[in-house]
């Protein structure tokens, strides 16, 4: 046998050119990985305080979508601007114009429920979030402006407004301390949860309606 035997083949034509582009494509999908994780980056929102738990947690980081005025849905958990304050807060939208909203006594001693009506519906529903404290439910609601008041009353949300609340109650500052606010306040509806890797995903509506038979 011959040392010509133990050549290597010949390279196929086009070999090397394949694998450049190999590594181009390789290297261009790397980038816009990394380009897509600086954006998020970028756009998501740490969540400082507890007033959101059960749904978020302190530290957590949540990426909104941008809306538009007049996006927003019923039981949302939105990125807005506090009312009057250029604070952001992330609440959750519990009624929208024209809905009526209260929050009273249930049959549980200590026990406050917050009761939704939603615009032209004859129905009222009880609104909770599975798992959320309620201890901070404790002062009647509400008052012309959407705030606390010193006896139950439902109150009509006015036109461009909406109330919300932290699912969290006994630790939020929401429309009971602050009032109605703007529907053009929100920028965001908050979808996905981005840190910890082991949280990330969807952020579920994650609420309950149960008719109310007492208002």
């Amino acid at each position: 046998m011959t040392t010509g035997d133990l050549a290597e083949p010949a390279e196929p034509a086009g070999g090397g050119r394949g694998r450049r582009v190999a590594g181009i494509v390789v290297a261009v999908l790397a980038g816009l990985v990394a380009l897509a994780l600086a954006a998020v980056a970028v756009l998501s929102v740490r969540i400082d305080g507890d007033s959101m738990e059960p749904t978020l947690h302190d530290g957590e980081r949540v990426l909104p979508l941008p809306v538009q005025s007049g996006e927003v849905d019923r039981f949302d958990v939105v990125l807005m601007r506090t009312p009057g304050r250029d604070v952001l807060l992330v609440k959750r939208v519990v009624a929208l114009p024209g809905d009526q909203v209260r929050i009273a006594p249930g049959p549980q001693q200590g026990h406050q429920r917050v009761l939704v009506r939603r615009a032209g519906a004859e129905r009222w529903y009880e609104f909770t979030v599975p798992g959320a404290a309620d201890a901070g439910l404790v002062t009647p609601c509400c008052a012309a402006d959407g705030r606390r008041s010193a006896a139950p009353a439902a109150r009509t949300v006015p036109k461009g407004k909406f109330f919300f609340l932290g699912d969290h109650a006994d630790r939020s500052d929401d429309a009971r301390t602050y009032g109605w606010a703007d529907l053009a306040a929100v920028s965001g509806r908050v979808w996905m949860r981005t840190w910890p890797l082991s949280s990330a995903g969807t952020v579920d509506a994650g609420v309950r309606l149960r008719p109310s038979r007492e208002v």
